[in-house]
């Protein structure tokens, strides 16, 4: 029987939804970390900031985190929020390792769009780093175009934007 990806709303504080939480932030933190300071991520550093962003943006009405399950295993996220009545926030586009390059991070992104314009968005927008050069591919090929800041986020270094 193959395996097939399903993706799903999911409250952003159950469990399933912690434990990809802390595998994407640990991954991000500690890939910036080696590539600036040649270490991994301090673990109560770590720890401080993944207690410090809670994913509560993601709770309806005005936001949902999906989760991705391939052959029912949780493997990844997104989330998607608004920041005004018409432009939504792409957030925490995620997958385990070991899932990369199966399709779904496309998956996640076309649902995580189609759940932004169930919200009323007419445009999405997204941040991530220069070194996140997987991320900015993805993005880049599934239509999103680099734009001026949308925020001030610490680490943001490049923005996208894409019309619904």
């Amino acid at each position: 029987m193959p395996h097939e990806w399903t993706i799903a709303p999911e409250p952003f504080d159950s469990p399933v939804a912690l434990a990809l939480w802390r595998a994407y932030y640990t991954e991000v933190s500690d890939r910036w970390y080696r590539l600036h300071e040649g270490r991994a991520t301090d673990s109560a550093e770590l720890e401080r900031e993944i207690a410090a962003t809670s994913g509560a943006e993601f709770a309806p009405p005005r936001g949902v985190l999906l989760i991705a399950r391939y052959a029912d295993e949780p493997v990844g996220t997104a989330g998607v929020h608004l920041l005004d009545d018409t432009t939504a926030e792409l957030n925490r586009v995620f997958l385990l390792a070991h899932m990369r390059g199966k399709g779904g991070a496309v998956r996640l992104v076309s649902a995580a769009e189609h759940h932004a314009r169930g919200l009323g968005a007419e445009r999405i927008v997204l941040d991530t780093r220069l070194d996140l050069v997987e991320a900015r591919a993805l993005y880049a090929r599934l239509g999103y175009a680099e734009s001026t800041p949308h925020n001030d986020q610490m680490y943001a270094q490049c923005w996208y934007r894409k019309n619904l």
